[in-house]
């Protein structure tokens, strides 16, 4: 292959491939080593028994065969748009099982291949919980998923200010993302605040978002506020936060965010019902496999070092160590601290956000009769008037808002 040329029918004509350097074949056990990929392998036959014990052996199909040449040479593919979901299918496990998504290399481009061609059917679901090791060691991997529906990110360390944010608000998983759980990651009002920044601001990201896990994070009332943003939150979980359960905390959630309390625990934040599902579901146990069977010490020495060169000084680690994540003690205390909200049916209850507007619209039909002037009464221009709509997004940009859009 290396004097030899590579030709390449496309939309009809014939080209010549001279820049393209294929992977070179897998050394065999024999002495006689082939090193032309197109020369009969012994993976290019199948060996079985007949009836007599006597060994026999069958070709394959040229297309197992040209499906492993591919496989072998995925970075080389420009593109798999087109291609049906069944060649997509075995082409992906092919590639799975010569261990490509391991290498670090090729790996991230070679997902993004398949993620843009094939979507949901590659990752639709990740469950990362408690997984920080895995999220910070196969992060590039990781942010080619763009069409997740769920994703776990409970316990993985992400503090005030991780680089998963600008993927989780970002417009690949806008139209895709709807459940989204980031409890117990040190998160606070001021991490909340960074998170949400790009979608109050810029009115992009996380669009179709419904269900939101912040549980066991050290937030207060002032980050509801920034919740406000998601336009179809229904589903919220703030249990062993700094929120204090009673009436008070009912009412500003109500007048918030519009969710009311749940007196039993929702079923959608249940750990059980969240699994990592697709055709990448046993790459991303792959990954995981290939961790815990690194060297105890270089493991060891690698974590100091990362630490070390993020907090800067070990007593500090040793400080952020013992407020770890809030973790229950026992079942019991679980269920009593659960602080689920969820938004209503509209024909069982109204929240009280949206009485102002009833109030309004009720107010301007019995207006209607008076003859327009440039300044309105006060019994058309009250307390219970809505703001107009132009200037909501101006009215949404505090002091702290306009220093993290000076920061991008």
């Amino acid at each position: 292959m290396d004097n030899d040329s590579v030709y390449v029918r496309e939309k009809g004509s014939l080209r010549r491939v001279s820049e393209v350097v294929l992977s070179q074949p897998k050394p065999v056990s024999s002495s006689c080593r082939r090193t032309n990929p197109f020369v009969p392998k012994k993976e290019h036959f199948i060996f079985t028994y007949n009836a007599e014990g006597s060994l026999r052996y069958s070709t394959k199909s040229l297309f197992d065969i040209t499906l492993l040449f591919v496989a072998d040479n995925i970075h080389h593919v420009d593109s798999l748009v087109g291609f049906p979901e069944q060649v997509g299918d075995r082409l992906f496990a092919a590639a799975e099982e010569n261990r490509v998504f391991v290498n670090t290399d090729i790996s991230p481009k070679a997902l993004q291949l398949f993620g843009d061609a094939y979507g949901q059917m590659v990752l639709g679901s990740l469950c990362l919980r408690n997984r920080f090791p895995l999220l910070h060691e196969r992060m590039d991997e990781i942010k080619t998923f763009h069409s997740l529906k769920s994703l776990d990110l409970f316990g993985c360390r992400l503090d005030d200010d991780h680089e998963i944010f600008q993927h989780l608000t970002s417009t690949s998983l806008a139209n895709s993302l709807t459940h989204l759980f980031i409890g117990g990651n040190s998160l606070s009002d001021v991490g909340l605040q960074r998170l949400t920044a790009p979608i109050r601001i810029l009115r992009k990201g996380l669009d179709c978002l419904q269900l939101l896990d912040v549980s066991y994070n050290p937030i207060s009332e002032r980050a509801l506020r920034y919740l406000t943003c998601l336009p179809k939150l229904e589903k919220l979980d703030v249990s062993g936060t700094r929120l204090k359960f009673g009436a008070g905390l009912k009412k500003t959630i109500l007048k918030v965010l519009g969710l009311i309390y749940s007196e039993e625990p929702l079923d959608a934040f249940d750990h059980s019902r969240c699994k990592t599902e697709g055709w990448a579901e046993q790459v991303v146990n792959q990954w995981e496999t290939n961790s815990s069977q690194m060297p105890k010490q270089k493991k060891i020495e690698a974590s100091r070092t990362s630490a070390l060169r993020f907090f800067g000084r070990q007593k500090f680690v040793r400080e952020v160590l013992k407020a770890a994540p809030l973790v229950c003690d026992s079942a019991d205390e679980a269920k009593s601290e659960r602080l689920h909200f969820y938004r209503p049916a509209a024909n069982n209850h109204t929240p009280e956000n949206q009485d102002p507007f009833k109030e309004n619209h009720r107010v301007k039909n019995s207006c209607q009769g008076v003859k327009k002037r440039p300044h309105q009464s006060d019994g058309c221009d009250g307390e219970h008037r809505s703001p107009p709509t132009k200037r909501l997004p101006s009215s949404a940009l505090t002091a702290e808002d306009v220093d993290l859009l000076n920061s991008y």
